[in-house]
């Protein structure tokens, strides 16, 4: 389980807000739902998720492209699938 801070929070929220209104209601409702089960290596994970351009990302969450390179980890592929099952 994680131990983060209310900053660090908030971080997160504020790394996870994508130009495409389309993936920031996916992540929202994800972390709506799992960020206070969120370990330290989910962080890590998702931050470099975050890293992706939107519409690579936007195409990743509504699968019609899977993960690639650096993004295809068993940790992102987890919480990838997490996402498009809410």
């Amino acid at each position: 389980m994680s131990t983060l801070t209310e900053l660090e929070r908030a971080r997160l929220r504020w790394r996870a807000r994508r130009g495409l209104l389309e993936n920031d209601l996916i992540i929202t409702n994800f972390l709506d739902h799992y960020e206070t089960q969120l370990t330290d290596t989910d962080v890590v994970a998702l931050t470099q998720l975050f890293e992706m351009g939107d519409n690579e990302l936007l195409d990743v969450l509504l699968g019609r492209k899977g993960l690639e390179g650096v993004y295809d980890t068993p940790q992102i592929q987890r919480l990838v699938e997490q996402m498009r099952a809410l």
